[in-house]
């Protein structure tokens, strides 16, 4: 029976990506993200739920997100889930969960005042390794906002 391990999600940085070189110079970049629902309880009093996810990046990914990211910005992940277990220093199994990205696009935020906003990165997804195509659905075909000839006043 085929399975799958596919996660989407779109949240703001909890803190600046932490990048770090291993040996042959692979770069690997790891930060949280914060996902939040509004929902409201049986009182009918507006609750706000956040979730948070740790995200890592590879490669070309984790070089863009080193250079371009930065806490507090909009940020759209593909990837699939990943877990670990490990013991820590006193000997206790720990467990962790992350998310590996195959794929990102910065979606701006309230530190860089739009100036990247809807810019896809494809060529650093396809250098770290994606098997997905950069935001077939943008229209763009992965290149970034306003290489194309397209309107940028769309109705929807």
């Amino acid at each position: 029976m085929a399975s799958v391990n596919k996660v989407i999600l779109i949240g703001n940085l909890g803190k600046d990506p932490e990048v770090r070189h291993l040996e042959g110079g692979v770069a690997v970049a790891r930060f949280p993200i914060a996902t939040s629902e509004t929902f409201k309880d049986k009182t009918g009093a507006k609750q706000e739920r956040t979730e948070w996810h740790n995200i890592v990046l590879w490669r070309g990914l984790a070089e863009v997100a080193e250079k371009y990211l930065r806490k507090g910005q909009s940020v759209f992940i593909e990837g699939r889930i990943r877990s670990n277990n490990y013991q820590d220093k006193e000997g206790i199994q720990r467990y962790s969960t992350e998310i590996v990205a195959d794929n990102m696009t910065m979606l701006g935020g309230r530190s860089d005042g739009g100036s990247n906003g809807g810019y896809q990165e494809s060529s650093a997804s396809s250098s770290a390794g994606s098997y997905s195509n950069a935001s077939p659905q943008s229209g763009s075909g992965g290149a970034p906002a306003g290489s194309n000839d397209e309107p940028d006043d769309l109705p929807f």
